[in-house]
């Protein structure tokens, strides 16, 4: 069965972009750029809404830096509002139910993984509905508190995390990957 991750962008007070700010907050820097494109995950379809493929492709066509990596990636876009044919790369477009969609996909042998990036509805439903299997965040040194949009945990159900690997990009940037466990209430009641 192929894993879910669940894969965010952040600054570190939890929103996934800032009014005025480029991608990225204008922080990458040239360790992380290698990382992203070198990702173990590089291969695996990116899972996306509608807004985070708008922004996303929108960014690709500007020749924004990093993101043209993703132009050649598979990519599969779930939306109601959006309708062939898409002008990005690689990318399919999914008019029905996500998690129906995704719980079908992830039953795919030929799939090594699946993986989303920004879509942060979309996120929340795919864990709600038990589908995700690895949470990572990647934190960037910047808190966007009178700036910041899209709060990413907004709407979320308590969420136990147990990490799995971490590591520092160009000394500044943070990752942080999790088994996300989905709690009833606080720990030890």
């Amino acid at each position: 069965m192929a894993e879910l991750l669940v894969d965010f962008i952040t600054s570190l007070d939890g929103y996934a972009s800032a009014e005025g700010w480029p991608g990225w907050w204008g922080l990458e820097g040239p360790e992380y750029l290698a990382w992203l494109g070198e990702s173990p995950e590089g291969d695996w379809p990116i899972l996306m809404g509608a807004t985070t493929y708008r922004l996303m492709s929108q960014f690709a066509a500007g020749g924004e830096e990093g993101a043209d990596v993703l132009t050649d990636m598979p990519k599969v876009v779930f939306s109601s509002t959006l309708t062939e044919p898409l002008t990005w790369a690689s990318t399919r477009l999914v008019d029905g139910d996500a998690v129906e969609a995704v719980r079908f996909m992830k039953t795919d042998d030929d799939l090594p993984g699946l993986r989303t990036i920004g879509s942060l509805t979309l996120c929340r439903t795919l864990l709600e509905a038990g589908l995700v299997d690895r949470f990572r965040v990647v934190m960037f040194p910047v808190i966007t508190g009178r700036t910041g949009a899209e709060r990413i945990y907004d709407g979320y159900p308590d969420v136990g995390l147990e990490m799995v690997d971490s590591r520092t990009f160009d000394g500044k940037i943070q990752l942080v990957e999790y088994v996300p466990t989905i709690l009833t209430g606080p720990p030890g009641q």
